[in-house]
């Protein structure tokens, strides 16, 4: 992999991570559609460690307030509601934990799933699921107001988006419209809930990184984190800012597009 391949990966995850489009299809489908080589286990541990950097800089303080809320509600049983965010996050997590544990296990995503036929499917798919939600979408609550169940529903469709091509940003925004929330509300819920979701299989990764006697290019690595965590920095902020104005509509179109290219270059 070269200087040029790195940095372009690196934006992809970090843009994609984040938005409603599917970072781990946008991963796959260059070494597919157009011949890269794999960037390997080490790169990808690189982009998602910028990614989680990106995201736990954007929201520092929340971050510090649920983790502060966390321990006073665990050891004191001070009840507030940063803590019963921090515990929406912890909870909403267990799915894909599981899923994720099986899925490893059976190797279901490299033996089955990293399929071109299965990325455009899962895109269009639950493009359709997203243009769907944001269409009845009540949009009176924020990510307070969760309750136990709620937080299971919205992390159980997390677990979904192991499949590559249905995007976890994208359909937990998507779960959390229709149950109500407002598009900003989902959207910060969906980044909280992404430090879990990047911290597990990056660790993993990280395990494996780490048993293995594959050389590392130390250069690309360093480059692909920073260049990720920018781009990532960059994408949530200016993500949050348009959503309002824009809606989810370009991102369900893009996804529908990319779907139908998707079916016409492997026809």
């Amino acid at each position: 992999m070269d200087w040029l391949q790195a940095v372009l990966l690196a934006i992809l995850q970090g843009l994609t991570e984040f938005l409603p489009i599917s970072s781990s299809a946008h991963l796959i489908l260059p070494s597919q559609l157009l011949g890269w080589v794999e960037q390997g286990l080490a790169f990808d541990v690189a982009v998602h460690v910028g990614s989680l950097v990106a995201v736990l800089l954007y929201f520092r303080t929340e971050v510090a307030n649920m983790t502060k809320a966390w321990f006073l509600w665990v050891f004191k049983g001070e009840k507030t509601s940063d803590g019963r965010l921090a515990w929406a996050v912890i909870w909403g997590t267990f799915p894909v934990g599981i899923v994720g544990i099986i899925f490893s296990y059976f190797n279901l995503v490299e033996n089955y799933l990293r399929a071109t036929e299965v990325i455009a499917a899962t895109t269009i798919i639950f493009a359709l699921v997203l243009w769907w939600a944001d269409n009845r979408a009540k949009e009176n609550r924020d990510e307070t107001t969760l309750t136990v169940k709620d937080i299971l529903f919205i992390g159980c469709a997390q677990a979904i988006a192991l499949i590559p091509g249905t995007s976890r940003s994208g359909i937990t925004m998507t779960a959390g419209l229709i149950l109500g929330l407002s598009k900003g509300a989902a959207a910060r819920f969906s980044f909280l809930l992404s430090i879990p979701a990047i911290i597990l299989p990056g660790g993993l990764k990280s395990y494996q990184l780490a048993i293995s006697e594959t050389p590392v290019n130390w250069d690309l690595i360093i480059l692909g984190s920073a260049v990720s965590a920018i781009a990532a920095l960059a994408c949530i902020h200016y993500f949050l800012i348009l959503l309002d104005k824009i809606g989810f509509k370009p991102f369900i179109y893009y996804r529908l597009l990319l779907g139908v290219v998707l079916i016409f270059a492997i026809s």
